[in-house]
């Protein structure tokens, strides 16, 4: 409890009067040895209260101790409590600037006192803050230090350097700054040809840029992209003691293992018939496939995998999805089994064994369309344009990717060590040349393709599209109305 001066000068008054110490202890929730000491400071004379006189020349209003100086104090160092009390809810009475006003004023009367006036003033200034006597002269004597103002570090990028990296940054829809680092490379050839103004030394400071340096400059437009994201999975029952459930962590070294998930377009309602964004990522690189259907039947869902493996640049192994009744069922059983594709499935409602997938469906589906409901055949042939064409040669041939190379454990945290981010195009290239394997025709006319690709003009082609599909949206809502 709070010992205000009432409470304190109760607490006296009862001594006075013969009560004990025992009783008087218990009734405010104090220690017997609380007030023994209080009834000590009063018959002494020590105890003080808030509002004192100090000098006969000056009056003037002090904190005591038990004011000036914080309840958890670091020390009896007056500038580590002035520093500290800054830092505390400065509505509160401002403790460090009070107490550089109290050390002014007695330095003032210290200075221009005689000597036997300096020893009772020192006493007075001891008695208050509690410091030792030569402590106290050493700052009576210095004054209030002056604060050393910091000088702020001299920018090593300039406002262009900044300005190509946000163009950039923009264009490829806002990455991370370990993959936006990655990309750099890429993208500059071809942002060179948009500012003709770019210099050999400005595009050394665009390549030299660290992504620490990214995040501190770029931290206010990245306060303002924050959104809101949630999801929705309907698991099903089929054929699951024939499938093997696989809940160990991926461990492989060629590319063609894959997660699939399907992401519902249905909006607030899911009721009816509505489109789904079928996904499947590789383990390995990245890549990522993203096919729209109507509805999720057996038949649709199958169909639209057959499509994607015909599209994917390497073979594919092995399909591991979730517990949903459009991936557990005997067309897609059978199908794995006649083509030696090895088919596993997660637990159910564990969405931690498909994590890749999950995060593919935030950065490729839920990201770019949002959270609206599609159902048209007009609908479904815009997305399917935009997911086979611009947006998928935009994430697999132009967006860098980071995988997970270990953890290590620290004591009680783990911290995680990524491989560099490179694109999913990149790390199967790479993959033929570690394990010595010349490249297939199909992978060097994928390289090929993208040199010839302006970024720039894809990332416009893309908000092209999506602004398309929003504005069909939009007068379809008008004409239902």
């Amino acid at each position: 409890m709070t010992l205000t001066r009432r409470i304190i000068k109760t607490i006296l008054k009862q001594k006075k009067n013969g009560k004990s110490i025992r009783k008087i202890a218990s009734k405010y929730g104090l220690s017997r040895n609380t007030v023994r000491r209080y009834i000590r400071l009063q018959e002494k004379g020590e105890l003080i209260y808030p509002v004192k006189k100090i000098c006969k020349k000056t009056t003037m209003e002090l904190v005591t101790t038990s004011k000036k100086l914080l309840k958890k104090k670091p020390s009896r160092h007056l500038y580590s409590n002035r520093n500290f009390g800054n830092r505390i809810k400065m509505e509160e009475g401002m403790v460090g600037a009070r107490a550089n006003s109290v050390l002014k004023q007695y330095c003032e009367m210290y200075e221009h006192s005689r000597k036997h006036e300096k020893s009772n003033l020192l006493d007075e200034f001891c008695k208050i803050t509690k410091y030792h006597r030569k402590y106290a002269i050493h700052l009576l004597k210095g004054g209030v230090p002056e604060k050393k103002e910091r000088k702020p570090r001299e920018k090593k990028y300039c406002d262009k350097t900044i300005y190509v990296i946000d163009r950039i940054w923009k264009a490829a829809d806002y990455p991370w700054s370990e993959r936006l680092v990655a990309l750099i490379p890429v993208w500059l050839p071809w942002i060179k040809k948009q500012l003709k103004w770019m210099t050999p030394e400005l595009e050394q400071e665009v390549l030299s840029i660290s992504a620490r340096q990214i995040d501190r400059r770029l931290k206010d437009q990245k306060k303002k992209l924050a959104r809101k994201m949630y999801g929705r999975t309907k698991p099903g029952k089929l054929l699951k003691h024939q499938i093997p459930i696989k809940t160990d962590n991926w461990d492989v070294s060629e590319p063609g293992f894959t997660e699939v998930d399907l992401v519902s377009h249905s909006g607030p309602n899911a009721s009816g018939t509505f489109i789904h964004s079928l996904n499947i990522t590789d383990i390995l690189l990245g890549w990522v496939e993203t096919m729209p259907i109507m509805g999720k039947s057996e038949k649709v869902t199958l169909t639209a995998i057959e499509a994607i493996i015909k599209d994917l640049p390497f073979t594919l192994r092995g399909i591991d999805s979730d517990n949903g009744s459009e991936f557990i069922n005997n067309l897609l059983f059978k199908y794995c089994e006649n083509n030696n594709i090895q088919f596993t499935r997660s637990r159910p409602y564990k969405k931690d064994d498909n994590a890749h997938i999950e995060q593919k469906n935030w950065t490729h589906v839920r990201r770019v369309m949002g959270y609206e409901r599609y159902d048209s055949l007009e609908e479904l042939a815009a997305i399917r344009d935009l997911y086979r064409n611009s947006l998928n040669t935009m994430m697999n041939y132009f967006q860098p990717c980071v995988k997970l190379a270990k953890k290590v454990r620290i004591g009680a945290k783990i911290k995680r060590v990524y491989e560099k981010a490179i694109t999913p195009l990149d790390r199967l290239v790479n993959y033929y040349k570690r394990d010595n394997i010349s490249i297939p025709k199909n992978v060097l006319d994928l390289i090929s393709i993208r040199k010839s690709i302006d970024p720039f003009k894809l990332s416009k082609e893309i908000e092209k599209s999506l602004q398309l599909i929003k504005s069909n949206k939009s007068s379809r809502k008008t004409t239902n109305l």
